[in-house]
């Protein structure tokens, strides 16, 4: 496991950034407006729409939340107007990274992501410096809830879906094709599983191996960007060995 896949496993250990219920609801209601905006309101329309409502759904947002954000999305709301943009940087240790943001000000976001990788002995990488170590990939987080791994696997795959990676404490991770993301989500949840996040992720291609120092360094870099208001993803090609690793959360 490596990169997004342990960054996420760590989150959840240390119930750290995301966990913070608030970073959540925010999040999810950015990515609700811009589903919207882009494929209107109406869930049974709007794929997109459908899976984050689905990740909504899964994490209790409050229905008042989820309507406020599909009715800015929509142009309803306060006028705010979201952007999506997608920045490549660089850790310590030569670990790459991809953060992926939606602002309503592009050029504070910029500045405060480089002051960020800056404190933290990181940088920013060129256009398509970083990107083409990473394939696209569809990621569905699904918890086990004392489901038989071998019946969740076959839903999954009954579902359509490419892989499933049953080895986290109490979740199961499921991938697939980034078109078929939104399809098989439904399917899960068609077939009674609760789908805990659905979302596009970037799976690196090779990966650098970080100890000591280094690790501690890039770990903080990440939380402290996935910290940041408008940030929505942080993606690395970053791999600590699993013994490093304990010692790390230990500390």
């Amino acid at each position: 496991m490596s990169g997004h896949s342990k960054w996420s496993t760590i989150k959840r250990k240390k119930g750290a950034a995301d966990a913070k219920r608030g970073k959540i609801f925010s999040r999810l209601a950015k990515e609700i407006a811009v589903a919207a905006r882009e494929g209107g309101g109406d869930a049974e329309m709007n794929p997109r729409l459908r899976t984050v409502l689905l990740a909504a759904k899964a994490q209790n947002m409050p229905k008042d939340n989820v309507e406020r954000a599909i009715q800015k999305g929509t142009g309803g709301g306060d006028g705010t107007s979201y952007e999506e943009v997608r920045y490549e940087c660089y850790a310590p240790g030569g670990v790459a990274l991809i953060v992926d943001v939606l602002t309503d000000n592009k050029n504070r976001t910029v500045a405060e992501i480089r002051h960020l990788l800056s404190r933290h002995n990181g940088s920013m990488a060129t256009n398509g410096a970083v990107v083409w170590n990473f394939d696209e990939r569809g990621s569905i987080t699904v918890p086990k809830n004392g489901m038989d791994e071998e019946e969740l696997l076959e839903k999954a795959i009954e579902a359509g879906a490419d892989d499933v990676d049953p080895s986290g404490e109490d979740v199961c991770v499921i991938t697939t094709a980034p078109q078929e993301l939104h399809a098989v989500a439904q399917a899960l949840t068609d077939a009674g599983l609760t789908t805990e996040s659905a979302e596009l992720t970037m799976v690196p291609k090779t990966t650098v191996q970080i100890t000591g120092k280094t690790a501690d360094s890039v770990l903080k870099l990440m939380e402290a960007l996935e910290e940041h208001d408008d940030v929505q993803n942080v993606f690395a090609n970053f791999d600590i060995p699993d013994e490093e690793m304990a010692a790390l959360m230990e500390a």
